[in-house]
C-alpha cells in the first residue's frame, strides 16, 4: 500500500461505506453531549428512535452550568431556563442509560478536558461532539471534530455520520520554543499566518520537533484552536507521551487490552513519504508571546508589536473591515499593545484551564496582588482537586484571584458569567468575536502566563520581561 498520513489511517479504518460522490459514512467511536443537546434527543423523540450505542455516548454539564455553589447541584443554579437545560441533561442520559459527569458527580467539568483525563479520548477512534472545539481530542492521534443539532440526532441514532473527506494539511513546526512562548502563543501564530479561514476543507496534522517537544496538555491546546483556523480537525501522531498519559485512566485500557491499545497506537503515525495537499513549515524561534488586537484570533501580534493601520491596506474590503473592528476594540491605529490597560482577566476554558495552566498561573501571581478582576475556572472536578492538592487555589486567593468552580465558565457567557460592554478582558478562551464574552465585551486572546502578568499589572505586559 502506498505510504498513508495519520489521518488517511483513522479515516479508512472508519469508512462504512461511500457513496459515488465521495461522500462517506464514519462509524464513530465517541461521542460526547452537554446541556445544549436537548434539541438532538427531541428529534430523536420525535422520529421514534432510540440511542443506538448508549455504551459509547457520554455527556457533560459544562457550557450553562454556573461556576459558583455547583454543590448544591440543581438546586444551586439560579436562572430556570439553564436548571432546565440541566435537568432535561439528567433526564436523558438517564433514560438512555449513557453516562454523564454532571453536576455533583467527582468527573464533571468541560468535556474536552473530561475526555481525555477519563480516558476516554484515546488513539485512532473518530470522536464528534455539539461543540466546535471538539478539535482538542486530535492531540491523541484520534478524529475528532463538531457536530450540529441534526447530526448530533443522527449519531445518537445511527452511531455513524455522513461526511465528505477533508484534505490535508501539515503544519510542520521545528526547533524549540523560547522562555515565555508557549503552545497557545504557537497555534496564535499559525492562525496569524495562515488566516481564519487558511485551513477550511482540510484536516491538520501537527507535526516536527517542536511539537513532539510538547506536553500533552500543551499539545491539547494546539488542537484545540486548530478550528480557528479554519480546520475540520487538528490531530497529533500518538507517541510515549501520550502512552504515559492515558495508562491507568478509567476507561483506558488495562492489562493485556493495554498492550495490544499500544501496539496498533504505534502504528497511527504518518509514513515516511506519505503525501499532504499542502504544508506550511513553522520555524519555533520567530514565534514570540502573542495577543489578539481584533474581533478574529487571526487578528493577533506579538505582544511586543503594534495595532496595525487599516490605511497602509489597498484592499477596500480588508480596509473597511480593520476600521469597524478598532472602532469596536476601541483601539488607535499604530498604538503599542504593551500597556494597554484591561479591566478584568480570565483563566480558564477547554482551551487552557488544565493542571500544567493553573501550576503556571500560580508561579507567575505568588507573592503579588491582581490590580483587576480576575478569575481562575479549573477545567473539571479533577483539576479543581489536584490544584487544592497542591495549595494552588491558596496562592490564587493571597494574590486576589477568584478561584470557582469549573465550567466553560466566561469563555463563551451563556452562563451568567460576563464581562460588562466596553470592558477589555485578558482571557484564555480560544474565540474573540464580537459579544463573544458579553454585549459590546473585548476580548484579547493571550496564554495563561500573559493572562497572569496581566491580572498583576492591569496591562498587557510582556511576559519575558516579568519572567
Amino acid at each position: 500500500m502506498s505510504a498513508r498520513t495519520l489521518f488517511d489511517k483513522v479515516w479508512e479504518q472508519h469508512e462504512v461505506t461511500r457513496r459515488e460522490d465521495g461522500t462517506t459514512l464514519l462509524y464513530i467511536d465517541r461521542h460526547f453531549l452537554h446541556e445544549g443537546s436537548f434539541h438532538a434527543f427531541a428529534a430523536l423523540q420525535m422520529a421514534q428512535r432510540t440511542v443506538r450505542r448508549p455504551d459509547a455516548t457520554f455527556a457533560c454539564a459544562d457550557h450553562y452550568v454556573p461556576t459558583q455553589n455547583q454543590r448544591k447541584g440543581l438546586e444551586g443554579i439560579e436562572n430556570a431556563e439553564i436548571r432546565n437545560m440541566v435537568r432535561l441533561l439528567h433526564e436523558h442520559t438517564d433514560r438512555f442509560g449513557i453516562r454523564r459527569f454532571g453536576l455533583q458527580d467527582p468527573g464533571q467539568g468541560i468535556v474536552h478536558v473530561v475526555g481525555p483525563e477519563q480516558g476516554l479520548t484515546q488513539p485512532g477512534l473518530t470522536i464528534v461532539c455539539g461543540d466546535s472545539h471538539t478539535s482538542t481530542h486530535g492531540a491523541f492521534g484520534a478524529l475528532a471534530f463538531g457536530i450540529g443539532a441534526s447530526e448530533v440526532a443522527h449519531v445518537l441514532a445511527t452511531q455513524c455520520l455522513w461526511q465528505i473527506r477533508p484534505k490535508t494539511l501539515q503544519i510542520l513546526a521545528e526547533g524549540q520554543l523560547s522562555p515565555g512562548v508557549t503552545s497557545k502563543d504557537l497555534i496564535l501564530y499559525v492562525i496569524h499566518r495562515i488566516g481564519a479561514a487558511g485551513a477550511v476543507g482540510h484536516s491538520i496534522e501537527f507535526a516536527g520537533s517542536t511539537i513532539e517537544n510538547l506536553s500533552m496538555e500543551a499539545r491539547m491546546t494546539l488542537c484545540n484552536m486548530a478550528i480557528e483556523a479554519g480546520g475540520r480537525a487538528g490531530m497529533i501522531a500518538p507517541d510515549d507521551k501520550t502512552f504515559e498519559y492515558l495508562k491507568g485512566r478509567p476507561f483506558a485500557p488495562h492489562g493485556d487490552a493495554w498492550d495490544a491499545a499500544v501496539s496498533h497506537w504505534r502504528s497511527l503515525s504518518t509514513d515516511p513519504g506519505a503525501r499532504f495537499d499542502r504544508q506550511a513549515r513553522i520555524d519555533a524561534s520567530d514565534v514570540a508571546p502573542m495577543v489578539t488586537w481584533g474581533t478574529s484570533p487571526e487578528d493577533a501580534a506579538p505582544i511586543d508589536g503594534t495595532v496595525p493601520d487599516p490605511r497602509s491596506l489597498e484592499a477596500p474590503d480588508r480596509k473597511a473591515r480593520f476600521e469597524r473592528v478598532l472602532d469596536y476594540m476601541g483601539l488607535e491605529p499604530n498604538r503599542p499593545l504593551e500597556g494597554l490597560p484591561v479591566d478584568r482577566v480570565f483563566i480558564g476554558s477547554c482551551t487552557n484551564s488544565r493542571i500544567e495552566d493553573l501550576r503556571v498561573v500560580a508561579q507567575i501571581v505568588d507573592g503579588h496582588q491582581a490590580r483587576i478582576p480576575a478569575w481562575v475556572v479549573p477545567g473539571s472536578l479533577e483539576v479543581q482537586r489536584q490544584a487544592e492538592a497542591e495549595g494552588l487555589h491558596e496562592v490564587f486567593m493571597r494574590a486576589n484571584l477568584e478561584w470557582r468552580d469549573p465550567g466553560c465558565s466566561m469563555c463563551l457567557g451563556i452562563n451568567g458569567d460576563t464581562i460588562a460592554p466596553f470592558e477589555r478582558c485578558a482571557s484564555t478562551s480560544n474565540r474573540n468575536f464580537e459579544g463573544r464574552q458579553g454585549k459590546l465585551g473585548r476580548t484579547h486572546l493571550m496564554s495563561p502566563a500573559m493572562a497572569a502578568v496581566a491580572a498583576i499589572t492591569g496591562e498587557l505586559t510582556d511576559i519575558r520581561k516579568k519572567a
